[in-house]
């Protein structure tokens, strides 16, 4: 469970659907964090310029003012709210639109309560955090520069070649500082902001070095319903780590994803490249002992 609300995490929720008001405020306020709604783009930016929000949740196909405006107008009007954004409308295009504009998160409906807690947790920890510092010591990441530079070679010339690109590099560093991020911004001449944004968003992609093993749950509906969140909080107790975390010998990492793809396993736990079908919570630090 997180920790009592700070003064800082305010909350808006921006949808033309009252349900889905009615089940954020019902599931983030049980948290502690501070929430107000708006029923359109315009409400939302007459309440911003009122009163500051670390965070924004807002939906993309409204009336009148629709999601893409209201970024637009917090980014332009220099805003320091997080965003998050939610639609049960998505596509390529509208995804790349909002991450362009540097959303934090992308989350499609209908989602689980667990879901929007975890990725509302996310983007605070983001919000709050100081610029990230590199994870491993400077001489490392360097000595593998010459390598990222010739994968940015024989990619560069290729349509979407980024993701190749932070695949292949995410490959020969375990991870993606800040540091390789402005490296491949600058080879394939885009904007940091944009190779973050990419970065930030697909769940395979990491800023933080894994562990030998990586252990996602998913805690989409069907594997939510059979007790997922019980599975995530025995993993939680037995690596004593929280998601997003590794363990103090670098045995394990913990991540949580929105849907794996195996529904008809569900509870699914994938380690590693393992997939782990109809998951017992009881016996889930069973599993650890698998991998040594």
């Amino acid at each position: 469970r997180r920790s009592i609300m700070t003064d800082n995490e305010r909350i808006l929720v921006v949808d033309d659907d009252p349900i889905v008001i009615r089940s954020c405020k019902k599931i983030l306020i049980s948290e502690g964090y501070d929430i107000d709604s708006a029923a359109n783009g315009q409400d939302a930016i007459n309440i911003l310029q009122t009163k500051d929000y670390s965070l924004v949740i807002t939906d993309l196909m409204m009336p009148e003012v629709d999601g893409l405006a209201l970024i637009n107008w917090i980014r332009n009007s220099k805003n320091q709210a997080g965003i998050i954004v939610i639609t049960g409308y998505p596509s390529q295009e509208t995804i790349k639109d909002a991450l362009n504009l540097g959303i934090l998160d992308y989350l499609p409906k209908p989602f689980t309560p667990q879901v929007l807690l975890d990725v509302t947790s996310k983007a605070m920890k983001m919000i709050k955090a100081k610029p990230v510092s590199e994870q491993a010591p400077e001489e490392d990441i360097a000595s593998k520069t010459a390598d990222i530079q010739k994968i940015i070679a024989e990619n560069r010339s290729k349509p979407g070649s980024l993701i190749p690109v932070l695949q292949q590099a995410q490959e020969i560093i375990g991870y993606l500082p800040p540091s390789i991020q402005k490296h491949i911004a600058r080879g394939l001449n885009i904007p940091v902001s944009e190779v973050h944004g990419v970065v930030s968003f697909y769940s395979f992609f990491t800023m933080k070095p894994k562990g030998k093993h990586s252990v996602k749950v998913c805690l989409g509906t069907a594997c939510y319903v059979k007790r997922a969140e019980e599975i995530l909080e025995k993993l939680r107790e037995t690596l004593n780590i929280d998601v997003g975390e590794v363990t103090r010998d670098k045995k394990f990492s913990l991540e949580s994803v929105r849907c794996l793809g195996a529904c008809g396993l569900a509870p699914v736990v994938v380690i590693d490249q393992n997939t782990h079908a109809s998951v017992d919570p009881v016996k889930t630090s069973a599993l650890l002992e698998l991998y040594d």
